[in-house]
């Protein structure tokens, strides 16, 4: 149910508050589903390791970790921005990291901010089955990698997604194109034919990532 009043954001009393693009809601509150998926198992044990590992630092390792993430500005549901704190940066770090394929890091690095894509253009075919994802500037820039996470198969006429999965994840410096159709097979099966996929990529160095650059297609028959 809509409702007006102050930005809110989580449950109390049995009632939980967001906000979607038609503006604030309020719902009854709910226990979250547990799938216990592959991908959320996967999640959960990530989280388990950076824990263990942050208590593994040092004094003066979690210092560098709280200034580095002084720099780290996100947003929340509410459109707020903040501040990370020294583990989020941790977390946020390794946890691309580990996606990337790279070493991971007990030192804060340097902070840098990676150029994103200027332009990506989907092929998505059924018949004979196809889906890359070509993309500019190309070959990317030395040390930097390009994690391109797509939906599942949706319907056409969807204008909204929200829920993006890493298919792949390239070499440094790779050219354009990036041919992913076995690797979202694996996950979401042979695209078919009328219906629509987003995907969404963002180049990454170091532990840090680009703003993602997002498009959709419709299969092709």
């Amino acid at each position: 149910m809509k409702f007006l009043g102050s930005p809110s954001s989580g449950s109390v009393a049995g009632q939980t508050f967001s906000r979607n693009r038609n503006g604030q809601y309020v719902r009854n509150r709910r226990a979250p589903v547990q799938p216990r998926t592959v991908a959320q198992l996967n999640t959960r044990s990530r989280q388990s390791t950076n824990a263990a590992a942050w208590r593994a630092l040092t004094g003066t390792q979690q210092e560098g970790w709280a200034s580095l993430g002084l720099g780290m500005t996100r947003t929340d549901s509410l459109g707020s921005s903040y501040k990370l704190t020294g583990f989020q940066a941790f977390c946020s770090i390794n946890n691309v990291l580990a996606q990337a394929g790279d070493t991971l890091l007990s030192d804060a690095p340097s902070q840098v901010t990676p150029t994103g894509l200027a332009t990506m253009t989907l092929t998505i075919a059924h018949g004979t089955p196809a889906f890359s994802v070509a993309y500019t500037a190309t070959p990317l820039a030395t040390g930097t990698r390009l994690i391109i996470r797509a939906s599942p198969q949706r319907s056409a006429g969807r204008t909204f997604e929200g829920d993006y999965r890493v298919i792949s994840v390239t070499a440094a410096a790779a050219a354009s194109p990036a041919n992913i159709l076995t690797a979202y097979q694996a996950k979401f099966g042979t695209p078919v034919a009328g219906r629509k996929i987003f995907v969404s990529a963002s180049t990454t160095i170091s532990g840090f990532e680009s703003v993602p650059f997002n498009a959709a297609a419709i299969v092709a028959a």
